[in-house]
């Protein structure tokens, strides 16, 4: 099975969920730039030192989080911080918070096409959480799957339908999307998108 998605598959995807084409096309772009999967083949993630803080918190990994976080401060943080996303690769960061907890890292990065979130798997309908890493491993058709998964449970339909950017932009990825300027590329994309 190719790995890639398809024109056809997002067109499908799109005509079955009532979604312009131009607009699920736009989403996708700029989530991820257009490819889920890096030049080694692995998915396209962003690991989030934040949430690891968070995640370790759950399991009640206190100490550890902190130990983490007094090693790897890009790994594992209290608090958001831009500055971390580039100290080391994506799943090498991965690798290392998973020798800790797997369940903890692996919810703790945003994966795919769709960069949805990891700990988002079970209101996605998922098994399990190995199951919703499994798929992003899997194909970009998969990931195409979770993201819209991730726009209908999160009502964010409506939004795209009407090309609501900003409405969109904020559902999807925070209130601070305006500071990465999201609802424009997402606007900026539709225009490219529609053309074709």
């Amino acid at each position: 099975m190719d790995k890639k998605l398809t024109e056809r598959q997002i067109k499908q995807a799109a005509q079955e969920n009532g979604i312009e084409y131009a607009a699920l096309r736009s989403a996708i772009e700029v989530e991820c730039k257009g490819s889920g999967f890096d030049s080694n083949d692995n998915p396209v993630i962003l690991f989030e030192p934040h949430i690891l803080w968070r995640e370790l918190g759950k399991v009640r990994y206190f100490t550890k989080r902190e130990q983490l976080h007094d090693l790897f401060p890009d790994i594992c943080c209290e608090t958001w911080d831009r500055s971390l996303y580039n100290v080391r690769p994506q799943h090498q960061k991965l690798y290392v918070a998973s020798v800790l907890h797997w369940n903890a890292a692996h919810s703790s990065c945003s994966w795919g096409i769709g960069q949805v979130m990891g700990f988002n798997w079970q209101s996605l309908g998922y098994k399990s959480l190995r199951e919703f890493i499994d798929a992003m491993h899997e194909s970009e058709a998969k990931q195409l799957d979770a993201m819209i998964r991730f726009i209908k449970v999160n009502g964010l339909l409506d939004e795209l339908q009407r090309k609501d950017w900003a409405g969109f932009a904020k559902k999807y990825n925070g209130s601070s999307y305006k500071v990465n300027k999201y609802d424009e590329k997402l606007a900026a994309a539709y225009k490219k998108f529609k053309r074709t």
